[in-house]
């Protein structure tokens, strides 16, 4: 099979030909058909999980996979072979993944069937970052009238988290750039827009003096976004940061980590095909181009970048 790997620290991602992984025990094999670029996947280009997951060179990047079940491991139920899914690949090892015409992930974790009215691209770019807002916006349980800081809002994670705090009637605060940027994020539905360029406090005590009931930190200096809480607010972070005065100041504070349950992915999923979320897709590249879409989202892009494997 096609797939983009690298086979050592330090290497590059480059074209590999594999050989085609088979459904173990308690899995399914799916062919992929769009997957997309995530910062978990540069971390894992770079080797900075070394330590934290076993290498098994060599490595596929891709959390994020859309296609179609090609068979079923011994064990493996829910699914059938033709059936169409979507979700995060959430192997213990990092070895197979979806930048790749294959990938084998459990059946029982990481993978929902896919809704009619949603395609494999948009499914492809939703997994693992609507994954990550909707825990986010879960964990600081955002009400009507609140509101909530995002930080990184033009990111894939943000982009999604913009959305799921406005259609819960919250006053949205999302970081951005004058311009481009800052129109990207009132499309998405944020009531006001704070330069991330200039001092955030400021401009965020302008518009709720007494701080925001909660902020959510995928981006930025965790630090300054914490300072924008109000006592006795809630603070969530994607990256793995929490304020040291939480408990002084009575912040409830939370870091993230992703939970892909078939029940959050069938969510998503559901919400995107009633037209009530967008997955906004900056850019689309063929399979062979993922090293340029890896370039492309280091330099920063506003909302995801898809792969397509076909």
């Amino acid at each position: 099979m096609r797939a983009i790997a690298f086979d050592a620290f330090g290497a590059e991602p480059a074209a590999l030909d594999l050989p085609v992984p088979e459904a173990g025990p308690g899995e399914v094999l799916v062919r992929v058909r769009n997957s997309s670029v995530n910062g978990f996947d540069l971390g894992a280009l770079g080797g900075y999980l070394r330590g934290v997951y076993e290498y098994e060179f060599p490595v596929v990047p891709g959390k994020d996979f859309a296609g179609t079940i090609a068979a079923i491991g011994p064990g493996a139920e829910g699914f059938g072979v033709g059936d169409e899914v979507f979700g995060v690949v959430m192997r213990p090892t990092l070895g197979q993944g979806g930048w790749s015409e294959y990938v084998a992930v459990p059946a029982g974790y990481g993978v929902a069937a896919l809704p009619v009215g949603v395609d494999h691209a948009t499914a492809g770019a939703l997994g693992l970052a609507g994954t990550a807002a909707l825990n986010s916006v879960d964990a600081v349980a955002v009400l009507p009238g609140e509101t909530v800081l995002i930080s990184g809002a033009t990111g894939g994670v943000g982009a999604i988290a913009v959305q799921l705090a406005a259609a819960r009637g919250a006053t949205v605060l999302a970081t951005a750039r004058p311009g481009a940027e800052a129109e990207f994020v009132t499309r998405l539905g944020a009531t006001h827009v704070v330069d991330r360029t200039a001092g955030l406090d400021a401009q965020v005590r302008a518009i709720a003096p007494d701080g925001v009931h909660a902020a959510l930190h995928f981006a930025g200096d965790g630090a300054a976004v914490a300072e924008t809480v109000r006592a006795g607010g809630r603070f969530a972070s994607t990256v793995h940061f929490a304020p040291d005065d939480a408990a002084e100041r009575d912040i409830k504070a939370t870091v993230i980590m992703s939970d892909p349950s078939r029940d959050t992915l069938t969510r998503l999923a559901g919400q995107v095909a009633e037209g009530l979320l967008v997955v906004p897709i900056a850019a689309r590249y063929p399979l062979a181009e993922t090293p340029r879409a890896v370039a492309d989202f280091t330099a920063g892009t506003l909302g995801k970048l898809g792969i397509d494997i076909d």
